[in-house]
């Protein structure tokens, strides 16, 4: 892995992209032996009911509130989005890469982007009717 993450700073970026993203991933020393473990929690049909049920269920709040530091609830919150436009504006003022690929946001799953900020559980989410991923969204 680190040959890779070091082919990909010489060939793929000015190192800027390094600098501000890459160089604060950090690899496992431990060994994990997964070989071993009950992963059947990751199978998609499982994954999934519990994703839209922890996102979905998570307190909304707006950008400002979470800014502001005013949310007086612990756990996870959900910040809602409904366009592109909003999206992109969100994602802008909350630090995260604002683009799209076929219509999916990038570091997305089910058009949900989780993140931390300042220590809690973000979700920059559409609503809980999505559909699925529309491609003019770019």
């Amino acid at each position: 892995m680190c040959e890779l993450a070091n082919l990909y700073v010489t060939l793929c970026c000015s190192g800027h992209f390094y600098e501000k993203h890459l160089k604060f991933i950090k690899l496992n020393e431990k060994f994990v032996p997964f070989t071993q473990r009950n992963l059947t929690y990751l199978l998609k049909d499982n994954y999934d009911v519990q994703f839209v049920k922890q996102v979905y269920e998570s307190m909304v709040v707006t950008y400002q509130e979470l800014k502001s530091g005013s949310i007086v609830t612990e756990g996870s919150v959900r910040i809602p989005y409904h366009t592109n436009d909003i999206y992109k504006r969100t994602a802008k003022m909350l630090g995260l890469m604002d683009d799209f690929r076929s219509g999916v946001p990038r570091t997305g799953y089910r058009g949900v982007v989780s993140f931390l900020y300042k220590g809690r559980r973000v979700y920059l989410a559409p609503n809980a009717n999505w559909k699925g991923y529309d491609p003019s969204w770019s």
